[in-house]
Formats: structure tokens, C-alpha cells, sequence
């Protein structure tokens, strides 16, 4: 078991290392764009479902409501690996999140208003150690909110999966637990300041300027409300 942990630990900090490599060097593509993204503001998007509850721990191994970070903020979550090397995977969606975190930086207004939450698949590997490391560039920049969790075990982190509509494959041991959750399908959720699911990004639609623009038509959403209650 010990062996196990030392190669997991060295899997998880070169696995580390080789994401933020690629994000400064620009060495992931994103995929060609089809269609040229319609103004912020110019459509609504729909109200899917509620983001679902859960408990989760953070890289303090303090207990989180995953419900207080999907809500009062514009937020950004994906379920990831620290060790995933699927380059159209985890590490693609790390290299989308830090470039669009980038874009919404140059608005400082708004980028105190959004938030993203990277939620680790597996559990078991993905301690709230590892997530300290993986995340330390981001987490404690106060300029954008980047939360970095995990589960206290994969029993407790599934129905949240399930509520999310997220579909995995269950790793086992010999007497039937669950280890770890397995999947490459890659997805990205986009929920309201309510807690409400407004998009669902795959691959094809995981690109910067339309994620970019999808959030910008969500603050926009607030300005009549605020206006009609004065």
C-alpha cells in the first residue's frame, strides 16, 4: 500500500506539472470554431435543472456545501483527475478555465462575480494534499474565485454525479466498495447566481469565446431586476 501511494503522489505531480506546462506554453488547440458565437445579451439562455447538493472537503479537509458554492455567483463547475493524461480530458479543461479566466480578468467587475469549482472524480487519490498542490497557482487568487475539492469518499461524491447527469464507470475492490469513478466524457456546467444549471458545455462547445459570452448574458440577466427594485 505504501508503494502505491508513493507512485500515485509522483503520478499526481508530474501529472501536475505537465497541465501547467501545457497551459503557459499554449501547447493545447482549441477546436476550430463552426459558427461565430452571437452577442452577450442577444438570447436567453434556458433554466435546465437545479445543481445539485452534496458534501464535499476542500484543500483545508474542511467540510463544504457544494450547494454554497453553486450558488451567489455566476459559476463554473467540472469533475476532474489531478493525474488525468487524456489531452482532450482534464488537462483541456484546465488549459479552457485558466485561458477563460484570463478573458474575464481583463473586467475585474465581472470576474468578482463568477467562480469555478473543479471537483475531483476519484476520492481516493485525490486528497485534499493533492488538490492543494494541483491547485495552488489558482486557489487563493482573489481576483477570481477557483475552488478546488474533493469527497470524503466515492459513496458520498456519486449521487452528486448522478444529480449532475455525469456518467461513469464505478472501480471496485474485492468486497464490492467503490474505489474510484472513471470517466473521459468531458462536460462543464454553467449555473446561475440561483443555483440553477443554465448550460451544459461538451467538447464541441467547450471554447473560450462562447463560455465567455454565456456568462456575460448571465450578468446582464440582473440589471433589470436590480433596476425595477429601486
Amino acid at each position: 500500500m505504501r508503494l502505491r501511494a508513493t507512485i500515485v503522489a509522483a503520478m499526481i505531480c508530474a501529472a501536475t506539472l505537465n497541465v501547467h506546462a501545457a497551459a503557459d506554453a499554449g501547447k493545447q488547440q482549441e477546436p476550430r470554431m463552426e459558427f461565430a458565437p452571437p452577442p452577450a445579451g442577444s438570447y436567453v439562455l434556458q433554466r435546465i435543472q437545479r445543481a445539485p447538493d452534496g458534501v464535499l472537503l476542500n484543500p483545508d479537509s474542511r467540510i463544504q456545501s457544494l450547494a454554497e458554492l453553486t450558488s451567489g455567483k455566476i459559476t463554473l463547475l467540472t469533475f476532474f483527475y489531478t493525474y488525468c493524461a487524456d489531452p482532450w480530458g482534464c488537462p483541456y479543461a484546465y488549459w479552457t478555465l485558466s485561458g477563460l479566466r484570463d478573458r474575464l480578468m481583463a473586467d475585474p467587475q465581472l470576474a468578482r462575480r463568477v467562480r469555478f469549482v473543479s471537483v475531483s472524480f476519484d476520492p481516493t487519490n485525490d486528497t485534499p494534499e493533492a488538490l492543494r498542490r494541483y491547485g495552488a497557482r489558482f486557489m487563493n487568487d482573489s481576483r477570481l474565485e477557483w475552488r478546488f475539492l474533493t469527497a470524503s469518499s466515492v459513496a458520498d461524491l456519486l449521487p452528486m454525479l448522478d444529480g449532475f447527469g455525469q456518467d461513469v464507470r464505478v472501480e471496485r475492490d474485492a468486497n464490492g466498495k467503490p474505489t474510484r469513478t472513471i470517466n473521459h466524457m468531458l462536460k462543464m456546467f454553467l449555473i446561475d447566481p440561483e443555483g440553477m444549471i443554465r448550460e451544459i458545455y461538451s467538447l464541441a462547445y467547450l471554447q473560450q469565446p462562447v463560455m465567455l459570452n454565456d456568462i456575460r448574458t448571465l450578468a446582464l440577466e440582473e440589471q433589470p431586476t436590480a433596476v425595477g427594485n429601486r
